[in-house]
């Protein structure tokens, strides 16, 4: 036979376990320093930028 399991305790627990992750990304989000944001925001446009720069377009005869 299975485990007994507590229904009310492991929603809790799922709930705990969700909210940390949530916390961690807004952590990782919002715990940073306005120049550390800037660099970041740079360094994905210059990204962009490198990408758009590489791509090959179609020839419009074909």
């Amino acid at each position: 036979m299975g485990e007994i399991v507590n229904l009310r305790r492991a929603r809790r627990q799922r709930a705990r376990t969700a909210a940390e992750a949530e916390a961690q990304a807004n952590r990782a989000r919002h715990g940073r320093t306005r120049a550390e944001r800037e660099a970041e925001r740079l360094e994905q446009v210059r990204a962009r930028r490198a990408l758009d720069g590489a791509r090959k377009d179609e020839p419009r005869d074909a």
